[in-house]
């Protein structure tokens, strides 16, 4: 067993690095670091519950890797998502909560103490919560890489208002590409919505009020060939089915063609999950396991935005401080 670092850039721990025997017991473990499990650490360690918090990389997740971010509460100047979570971190340490940086293998959750297995070793706890988020699509258009967060977006909620009165692309035929086609018509001059098949996989009022809505120009079946630009998106190369290609003169594409999926692969079946593998909890985020919590984006939440995934991470945090007040109450003297 080794001793694993500190998460990259977090202050407020000590200089002895976190040991992965698992000798130590923590009231709560916490794996993910973003916005929805960092919340979480702040209401445990205020209620004076020790934290832990482990996640493979101070840059990875959906919030890190989001350029601009002008919506969060309290926070009135516009700041990237790494900013914004480099503060939601500061003020986690600052409150006493350890932050590691290890990649999480497997889990036992019906032991008692429950255990994470990692790349360094084990860490034990008497209660875990899951924060992994989800898995964004894999870049498969030329340009799309390059140009996330420079007009390529995966939120028109995050992203919209930086598009007013300009021109934008959707791409996809899923209910959440019509709805935030329908979204950035609040801003955008123009929706170019951009199918890739001949009918739309969503209920038809929503296919109605989308083809009917006077800013949104719903193409024919298209094959996005590429985005184009260099420091910004200028447009989108596209081939319409039977026609010649053509290039559409937009300054934002909007991808949702492959959804996001729920990172639950270390479960290995130890939690209820529904039919599109997100963890399913109750109202405290409690899952199917007493002393396992979820919460954030991989719990599939419908608008994927940080102050919703803080918001999990309060109820989660007040829930735990509540779970283990009883099960100490519950403990039966022996003495």
């Amino acid at each position: 067993m080794s001793a694993s670092r500190p998460l990259s850039g977090e202050p407020g721990t000590d200089d002895t690095p976190v040991q992965a025997t698992g000798e130590q017991i923590y009231d709560v473990l916490i794996i993910g670091a973003g916005p929805a499990g960092t919340s979480t650490a702040i209401y445990t360690v205020r209620a004076g519950l020790s934290t832990l918090v482990v996640d493979k990389g101070a840059a990875s997740g959906a919030l890190a890797l989001t350029t601009k971010i002008a919506s969060y509460p309290g926070v009135p100047e516009t700041v990237t998502g790494a900013e914004l979570l480099r503060r939601m971190r500061d003020q986690a340490a600052g409150f006493g909560a350890q932050f590691v940086q290890d990649r999480v293998l497997s889990v036992e959750l019906d032991s008692d103490p429950k255990v994470l297995w990692t790349t360094e070793g084990l860490y034990r706890g008497r209660t875990v919560v899951i924060a992994t988020g989800s898995m964004g699509r894999t870049q498969t258009v030329p340009g799309e890489e390059r140009l996330v967060g420079r007009g390529v977006s995966y939120c028109a909620t995050c992203d919209g208002a930086f598009c007013k009165d300009e021109e934008v692309a959707v791409v996809g035929n899923t209910p959440e590409a019509l709805e935030e086609a329908l979204l950035l018509t609040r801003w955008a001059s123009r929706v170019h919505l951009l199918p890739p098949a001949d009918t739309f996989r969503a209920p038809t009022a929503l296919v109605t009020e989308v083809l009917e809505h006077s800013k949104i120009e719903a193409h024919p079946p298209v094959r996005v060939l590429e985005v184009l630009g260099e420091q910004a998106v200028s447009g989108v190369r596209v081939a319409p089915r039977g026609d010649s290609e053509r290039t559409l003169a937009v300054t934002g594409v909007f991808i949702y063609t492959q959804g996001n999926r729920p990172i639950t692969d270390f479960l290995k079946g130890q939690l209820a999950l529904s039919e599109s593998g997100c963890i399913e909890v109750d109202e405290s985020r409690q899952t199917s396991v007493p002393g396992v919590f979820a919460v954030g984006d991989v719990l599939c939440t419908h608008l994927r935005q940080a102050v919703i995934a803080a918001a999990d991470g309060a109820i989660a945090g007040m829930a735990i401080e509540r779970h283990l007040s009883r099960r100490e109450r519950l403990r039966p003297d022996w003495s």
